[in-house]
Parts: structure tokens; sequence; C-alpha cells
């Protein structure tokens, strides 16, 4: 499910496109009150859209990226109407941008994650609209998950400069989970640039921020999906773009087997990702039937998972599998993956 995957058709923004959108998030100025337009929205309304922003987040985790994409794109025209033609105060007002940033930061990343390539558009969409709520933290998460389009689609200096606008006034961000975001994207960009020092440095910054993080209640409700786990699953991953298979399946097992591990049942999308990845690292150190064996575990999780980067890592291993078709297991494996 999910269909290919054409990494570099989603790169729509230039890199000064790039820069422009940076530079205007930094200087942008907040949302004032509207009044004398419509009916007046109160906090109720506002209330009710980070409650559905919520069940979507979740949602994402478990009914796949195509259908909350939808919903997130309904989102998105409910509270631009409101913005539009509602009366609000100032503090309503900047709470509707924020929802409106984070309905458009959840449209990007599904349209991602399912292969559509309107995914720039609402990244920009949404650091604008962060602009406007005056919310540099939620800027800097739209920021995190655009760098992570970028690096995989073999832009790692584009993604290394979203994640430096980010940090360039890092005290104004709330929230230390979206600090180890920025670290942990960071240290897969340096990967993906073939920088080492740089990228562990950065892995060791993301633990070091998680380390002064509190329950996500407390932090930032939407970055519940950061933990430990999470990063051991970045610093394998960085370990393996950067050839140092070892090291890679040491994370992939701290991962899951941490006191604060990677939740495989609630991320099920990104454990198969994990997981192909993990059956790379056995299959460079040549174990042919560690990897084939977490092959198949693959494909049996992918049913029902409509992702398209899940099915695009799958053919990453196909193909790095297809080298050793000379094998009757591996033979059957890709017969049975085709």
């Amino acid at each position: 499910m999910g269909g290919p995957v054409d990494r570099r058709g989603f790169l729509i923004a230039s890199t000064s496109t790039l820069a422009a959108a940076v530079a205007q998030w930094i200087t942008a100025e907040p949302a004032l009150a509207v009044s004398g337009r419509g009916g007046e929205v109160g906090a109720e309304a506002a209330d009710l859209f980070d409650t559905r922003l919520d069940a979507l987040r979740h949602l994402d985790d478990t009914v796949g990226a195509g259908e909350v994409y939808d919903a997130g794109v309904l989102e998105i025209r409910l509270i631009t109407g409101l913005l539009k033609n509602a009366s609000y105060t100032e503090t309503t007002g900047r709470r509707l941008f924020a929802a409106g940033a984070e309905a458009s930061r959840l449209a990007g990343s599904c349209a991602y994650d399912a292969g559509r390539h309107a995914a720039e558009r609402h990244f920009i969409a949404c650091l604008r609209a962060s602009a406007s709520a005056k919310d540099p933290t939620l800027g800097a998460v739209t920021l995190a998950f655009w760098a992570n389009l970028r690096y995989n689609a073999d832009d790692p200096q584009g993604a290394l400069h979203l994640i430096d606008g980010a940090l360039a006034d890092r005290r104004k961000i709330s929230s230390p989970r979206v600090m180890a975001m920025l670290h942990a994207r960071a240290a897969r960009a340096h990967s993906k640039a073939g920088h080492p020092t740089l990228a562990w440095w950065q892995v060791d910054a993301a633990f070091d921020a998680y380390s002064r993080a509190d329950v996500p209640e407390a932090d930032l409700p939407s970055m519940y999906w950061i933990n430990h786990g999470e990063l051991h699953q970045v610093a394998a991953s960085s370990a393996l773009t950067l050839g140092e298979h070892h090291r890679a399946l040491e994370n992939f097992q701290a991962a899951v087997t941490h006191e604060d591990p990677y939740d495989t049942a609630r991320e099920a999308r990104g454990a198969v990702i994990y997981q192909a990845r993990q059956a790379e690292a056995h299959l460079a150190l040549g174990d042919v039937d560690s990897a084939l064996d977490i092959g198949h575990q693959v494909i049996d999780a992918m049913g029902g998972i409509d992702s398209a980067r899940t099915t695009g890592t799958l053919a990453d291993l196909r193909g790095q599998l297809t080298g050793h078709r000379h094998i009757r297991a591996v033979a059957d494996f890709l017969d049975y993956a085709a």
C-alpha cells in the first residue's frame, strides 16, 4: 500500500524559497484582534479545534496518512473561514492561528507520508500561521518536520538550513522535546551529508535535551511520541547511513528494550520503517538469514498501513537483497515482496 515514492518530486520549494520562508517567520508580526465583522468567536472554538487536532494526530498513528490528510485539509478550511469572516480577541485570534498552523503541519506530514507533493505548500502555510500565532515553538516543530522531508529527498543541506533557522533563537523554544527532535533531525541530515562527527554530536545533544523533558502533558502534548526509544531509532538510522552497522544494530535493540521504549504498537508505521532499516544493517554485515527474517516481519506488519514511506523503505531493502538472488530463500522473498 502507499505506492512508490518519488523523493525528489517532493522538493517544490527552491533554496531561495526556504530562506525566504524562514526569514518571514522570524520577522512576521503576530495577529491582532479583529472586530466589526461576522459573529464573535471565543475560547470555546479554539478549545474545540485543539481537541479535534489532538484526535487527528492519534488517528494518524492508527488509520494512516491518507484519510487524516483529508481531515486535516478540512480543518484548515474551517479555521481559515473563521479567521477571515469572524470577530475575535487578540488571544483567541492567536489561538486560531496556532490551530491553523498545526492543521497545516499535520496535513503537510500526512501529504508527505501518503506520497502527495503538496507537503511543502502546507509547511509554508504552517510557518506563516505559527508566526501570526506568536508561537515560535510551533514554528520550530514545523521546520523539524519540513527538514525530515528535505533530507529524505536528498537535500541534507536544505534540511540543515531549516533546522538552523529553528535554532537561531533557541531560548524561545519552550519544549525540551521539540529541542530533542530538532537535534535528532539535524543528526539525520548530517548523516545523509556524510558528516559523522557532527551527526553524533547532534545525537548526544538530542538525548541531553530530552533529559530535561517532563511528561508530555507538561511539555508539549503533540510531542508525546518523542522518547528515549525514538531517539535510539534516530541514532540507529544515522549509524546505518554512515555505514556503522554494528552501532546501528545496538541502537535498534536499545530502542525497544529501554525502560522508555519505542512504542511499536502505537507507532506501527514507524516500526515498519525501522525494522526494514534493521534488516539492511544485518544484510550489510553478511547476515542474510536475519535480514530475511526481519524482512518477512516487515511485510506481515505492512498489511493495512497506507504509507508511501513504508513502501519506499521496503523497496530499498529489496534493492539491496537483489545482489543475493542466487540464494533460494532470497529469491523467494523477492518474489513474495514484489
